[in-house]
């Protein structure tokens, strides 16, 4: 989402002036929230060099619901962290479930890297129900050194993958780009697909759905304070949490410190912040060139997990292919205001419910490189070794 930056404040000029101390600090994030996006060295045990790899994968609001069981030699045993859900904007957990399988996903290639074949039993104990999550694992992965095992070339683009939120360039992603992508991310049972330029009218109606559900989102309370839980302001919380939605702008921090920005509370309807925010968005969502989607056929624990995999390996390709991808799951999340704009999006991909369902829906296109999320290592998901 487009969480980072939906603090656009007006300041008058006592907050001008009281920013004025902060206008030559930098905006960059502290080294120490960015340490895990250097390459790891091979250590005594493999698997902290894997997990290294895993931990770089998509998630929700930078969550990092991830906690793996080390206690078996040459086995991982991943788990959903149950105190990093998002109960508001993604009630039924289902892009939690689709977070575990990108963390899969970088796992497995990090593994055939080092020539080792993954033998992953999903949801060894039982799949959680369709509504909640329980402490059974999502996957047990046993390693096992394979010659036959060949390294992936998705791999490479582990370090280079970021999710860019900014202003897409106007013109279409090539054909072959988009071959590449789609080759990348088969499954059986899952439909990947693009829209662009070629098909206008459609085009029209993916950023129009787009806008109304950034908006919604944008103007619900619970849903708003629930990303207001996540923010990290200034270098000291990036720091602290290495998660969540990093702002480190002058602005933003100078108004937290002067308890200008209450994070407690949800701004009031017609708040002038959200009202930019949502214009600054409209304005990106209108000169996208592209979207990208997945639909699937059925929608188990299993079937999310699995379409979490092939995101990963899609937005991986992308990056090979010097493009972008920003993930608009608003329309997506299963809670009541969005009940419109779930139906609009599954009505245009023809994919009607429950039969199907839209897992991923992205912007797609070139953009300048954007810098890497904030990540809590490797040592902060390990339950036991």
């Amino acid at each position: 989402m487009q969480r980072r930056q939906f603090i656009r404040l007006a300041g008058g000029g006592v907050v001008l002036a009281a920013s004025a101390g902060l206008a030559a600090c930098s905006s960059a994030l502290p080294p120490e929230a960015l340490q895990a996006w250097t390459p790891p060295e091979p250590g005594q045990d493999l698997r902290h060099w894997l997990l290294a790899h895993a931990i770089l994968a998509p998630h929700s609001h930078n969550l990092q619901s991830w906690l793996v069981d080390l206690s078996v030699p040459d086995q991982i045993t991943l788990f959903v962290d149950l105190k990093r859900l998002l109960p508001e904007t993604d009630p039924l957990s289902r892009q939690m479930v689709m977070s575990q399988g990108t963390f899969l996903e970088l796992l497995d290639l990090a593994a055939r890297q080092q020539g080792l074949r993954a033998d992953m039993q999903l949801f060894p104990e039982g799949a959680f129900g369709p509504t909640t999550l329980d402490q059974r694992p999502t996957a047990r992965v046993r390693l096992v050194p394979d010659a036959t095992v060949r390294p992936d070339p998705l791999f490479s683009q582990i370090f280079r993958r970021h999710t860019n939120r900014e202003a897409y360039e106007a013109r279409e992603p090539a054909a072959d780009a988009l071959q590449a992508i789609a080759q990348s991310a088969t499954v059986p049972g899952l439909r990947l697909g693009f829209v662009g330029g070629a098909q206008p009218d459609a085009l029209q109606q993916h950023r129009r759905i787009a806008m109304d559900a950034w908006r919604i989102e944008m103007e619900t309370p619970r849903t708003v304070l629930e990303s207001f839980k996540v923010l990290r302001i200034g270098p000291q919380e990036i720091a602290q949490h290495r998660d969540g939605i990093s702002i480190n702008t002058p602005m933003v921090r100078t108004l937290t410190a002067l308890g200008l920005f209450d994070r407690s509370q949800a701004p009031a309807p017609g708040d002038s912040a959200v009202a930019g925010q949502i214009k600054d968005f409209n304005e990106k969502l209108a000169t996208t060139p592209a979207f990208f989607y997945m639909v699937s056929q059925g929608n188990d624990r299993v079937t999310q997990l699995q379409a979490g995999r092939a995101y990963a390996r899609a937005q991986l390709a992308a990056t090979a292919q010097g493009l972008s991808m920003h993930p608009l799951q608003q329309a997506l999340q299963e809670y009541p205001e969005q009940a419109e704009p779930y139906a609009a999006i599954h009505r245009l991909l023809n994919a009607p419910p429950p039969q199907f369902t839209v897992q991923m829906w992205a912007r797609l296109g070139y953009a300048p490189p954007v810098g890497p999320a904030p990540r809590r290592g490797v040592r902060a998901h390990i339950l036991a070794s």
